[in-house]
């Protein structure tokens, strides 16, 4: 009697059925960013408002960690595009 094939899964490969994900790619996810900023402390917290800037001292092109629902799953570093502050992807964990 013949062993049964086993299926080998290419890492680039879809499911078999994409419909079977549309219901998990609305789900909702928590992301944050951790910057470390020196020197930060409570009075500086309690003094934030709409429009505030922090100085961060952070070094430019210095990569921050990005997590979904508390679990790392990026690096990045800041980039402005046009008005807003965007994080561009520099590393997957």
């Amino acid at each position: 009697m013949a062993a049964p094939a086993t299926a080998i899964r290419n890492e680039n490969e879809r499911p078999a059925n994409p419909e079977s994900w549309e219901q998990a790619l609305a789900l909702e996810c928590r992301m944050t960013v951790d910057m470390p900023l020196p020197g930060f402390e409570v009075g500086d917290m309690l003094r934030l408002k709409p429009g505030s800037v922090i100085n961060s001292h952070w070094p430019l092109g210095a990569d921050v960690s990005l997590h979904v629902n508390g679990r790392l799953i990026a690096r990045g570093e800041f980039e402005v595009m046009g008005n807003h502050l965007a994080i561009r992807i520099t590393d997957l964990a």
